[in-house]
């Protein structure tokens, strides 16, 4: 997974995943019929159940609000200010990548960007109930530019801009909840 995290599916070499998992070639073609490719999507697979939940932490939680809303894109700013993580998002880069062009990793970033939207929706839904945010707000609407928006943060965030730019981004994103 970290392989293709850091270099991307076509920068990623056979020999590159044998020197990172220690597995010789035939036993990785043994393991993973379909090869790289195959490999590849398992690693989206992956990602998706460990670094995304840690990614989204509370906004994942049923009573989640706009504090929960805010904290995770909050953390995407603290995370694209370091090294590691101007790396992005693994599903952000496989989009860019190759999403337009293979038929299931697009419906796996689909799939994915539905998860972000749904929490962010039902925070919304739960935040204009305590008051949090205008009634004038349409969760599922704001939900999917907010979360449009955290994609672009990722892709702008690779290029080690100011963290001041980073929070104008998100400033202007929740602009106007209230």
């Amino acid at each position: 997974m970290r392989e293709f995290w850091e270099r991307g599916y076509r920068d990623t070499s056979v020999d590159d995943l044998v020197e990172a998992t220690g597995v010789q070639p035939g036993s990785l073609y043994n393991a993973f019929p379909g090869g790289k490719r195959a490999l590849f999507l398992r690693a989206l697979d992956r990602y998706s159940k460990l670094v995304v939940p840690q990614k989204l932490g509370a906004l994942e939680e049923p009573g989640a609000g706009l504090e929960e809303l805010r904290g995770y894109f909050d953390g995407l700013v603290e995370d694209l200010t370091t090294r590691e993580g101007r790396m992005g998002c693994l599903m952000v880069n496989s989009t860019i990548e190759l999403a337009a062009e293979d038929s299931e990793v697009g419906a796996i970033v689909r799939n994915h960007m539905q998860r972000l939207e749904r929490n962010a929706e039902r925070a919304l839904h739960n935040a204009r109930r305590r008051g949090e945010v205008g009634e004038h707000v349409d969760p599922h609407a704001k939900a999917v530019q907010l979360m449009a928006t955290g994609m672009g943060l990722m892709v702008v965030g690779k290029t080690g801009p100011d963290r001041k730019v980073l929070e104008t981004i998100v400033e202007s994103a929740f602009a106007g909840l209230n």
